[in-house]
């Protein structure tokens, strides 16, 4: 009966907190969209120079440290004393390594802007680096409430975050535009309100820890013997949390080579940037489509842990195939779709078409990062926590060198192409794997065929809707609004036909679509 209890709240806050952490995602995608609107695309080239490194802080602070502290005060419960040598033992640790981080990057700014090549964001990576003294306190709360299985605290802490992030970013990035600030200052700006939104998510914290009287005073820190064993466990937790900053880790690849390829290629500094800030255009766009995949498919992934646990291999093998079709089948459509609307979509968010052939290129990696977080996942619902890091690092490797050899031949094509070519390495490098944990689990072709179906089906489709609007000239193709009513009305169509050809050709089983979000609905034929 208790177990029962303990399963029910486990997958409880399972769901608050994959809820929190899709809001997070998408409004983390959606808020570049009007910032490029306010800053243009040389503003967002050097707000997306700089955001890996604030990107890397808020990382370890929501997905990879609090799992660590959660862990050790899941294993004190009922030992007050072994709890409070948790707590002040994960303030030390986590104060050392925020504070090793910030003055690595506050100190080091000058040449970390001059290895990017821009001396003048030397500014923005001070003002980003401050986030990293934040990480003591955003990752020891989340923590001790993880650690005792009550998730909202965490969940309401990122939201809120995130929200004041996104409104301090919008709201001192448009201000000191309209005073006739530089770009680079609107840059600090930007930085400036992520920072506030770290504040809002402690405040949210510490009203939960004040209304409970939780003690966890950072001035107790004493020495503990047990510093070592968590020293380590901090450093699984870094791991554990890498594949999750995969994304992040490739921008900032892109942050010190790409810019310096444009150069080599022969543009000129402005142009250069613009080129970049036009690329970087795809960062939300890859967010949104992975964010709408993964989202449906890790629905499974914790059914994948249970299903190990309990030593059910059959119905473990289940479970990683659905997980496998899912992020197989929605990011193969969000990828196709975004490919096949793109100039639209294009016009639509960033006011011009520009470098639309590069952004769909750019694209394509929807597909191979929304399978390579699921498998990611899988191989640590099995207990394989290295593998993962270890083939998003070699990923890394890849796509650095990928932008040395491609850049300065295509431009931002090549690096487009690079980074679609590493992740594509990495899903390799993990299904190999997991081919060789879980052989059986593997087996999807059918459905990955019944996927590319009504991907085609979805391209003809839109194609046919697209020859419609520029046969009868309604839509008066040269303007930005007549662009937004056809990337909208054309994704509610590509949704459809896709979403009909998934149920006619039977991509998934009556007993699959249970387990999918809106799946009953599928599954009884409501949802068209």
């Amino acid at each position: 009966m208790g177990t029962q209890r303990e399963r029910n709240m486990l997958v409880e806050g399972a769901v608050i907190l994959t809820a929190a952490a899709v809001f997070v995602k998408i409004l983390s995608a959606v808020y570049r969209v009007p910032f490029q609107n306010i800053v243009g695309d040389i503003g967002f080239y050097i707000y997306q120079q700089v955001y890996p490194v604030y990107g890397i802080a808020l990382s370890l602070a929501t997905y990879g440290f609090p799992v660590v502290v959660s862990k050790m005060i899941a294993e004190a419960a009922g030992d007050e004393r072994r709890r409070q040598e948790v707590i002040r033992s994960s303030y030390y640790v986590t104060g050392i390594f925020g504070l090793v981080l910030w003055a690595a990057v506050f100190f080091g700014s000058k040449w970390i802007a001059d290895a990017m090549g821009d001396a003048s964001l030397q500014p923005l990576l001070q003002v980003a680096s401050l986030s990293f003294l934040l990480l003591p306190f955003l990752t020891v709360w989340r923590g001790i409430f993880q650690g005792e299985n009550n998730m909202i605290p965490t969940a309401l802490s990122q939201t809120v975050e995130q929200a004041v992030r996104v409104g301090g970013i919008l709201f001192f990035s448009y201000w000191l535009i309209g005073q006739g600030a530089s770009l680079y200052a609107a840059g600090a700006g930007a930085f400036a309100g992520s920072l506030a939104g770290g504040l809002a998510g402690i405040g949210i914290l510490l009203y939960f820890i004040r209304s409970r009287r939780v003690s966890v005073k950072p001035s107790q820190i004493k020495r503990s013997g047990q510093r070592r064993e968590l020293l380590g466990l901090f450093i699984k937790g870094a791991i554990i949390c890498l594949p999750g900053m995969g994304l992040i880790l490739f921008q900032l690849v892109d942050s010190f080579n790409l810019y310096e390829g444009l150069l080599q290629a022969g543009r000129g500094a402005w142009e250069a940037k613009g080129e970049k800030g036009v690329y970087d255009r795809g960062q939300p766009l890859l967010q949104l489509g992975t964010t709408a995949a993964v989202s449906l498919a890790l629905a499974v992934v914790p059914l994948v842990t249970m299903a190990s646990q309990r030593k059910q291999y059959e119905e473990l093998d289940r479970h990683i195939q659905l997980a496998l079709k899912a992020s197989f089948a929605f990011g193969l459509a969000a990828a196709a779709g975004l490919i096949n609307i793109m100039d639209a979509v294009n016009t639509m968010l960033f006011e011009n078409s520009s470098g639309s052939l590069v952004l769909s290129i750019f694209c394509t990696a929807v597909l191979f990062s929304s399978l390579a977080a699921v498998l990611s996942g899988v191989l640590q619902g099995l207990g394989y926590d290295g593998i993962p890091a270890a083939a998003f690092l070699a990923g890394i490797a890849l796509k650095y060198i990928g932008n040395i050899v491609l850049v300065p031949a295509y431009g931002t094509a090549g690096a487009a192409l690079s980074t679609t070519a590493a992740l594509a390495g990495v899903v390799l490098m993990l299904s190999a794997a997991l081919w060789k944990k879980r052989k059986s689990s593997l087996f999807i072709q059918k459905s990955a065929g019944k996927a590319v179906l009504a991907a085609a089906a979805m391209t003809l489709s839109l194609y046919a809707w697209r020859w419609v609007a520029d046969y009868t000239g309604w839509l008066q193709l040269d303007s930005r609004l007549a662009m937004t009513v056809l990337a909208l009305s054309s994704t509610a169509i590509g949704a459809f036909v896709f979403i009909y050809m998934m149920i006619k050709v039977k991509l998934f089983t009556d007993e699959e679509l249970q387990y999918l979000p809106f799946g009953d609905k599928l599954r009884r034929g409501k949802f068209l």
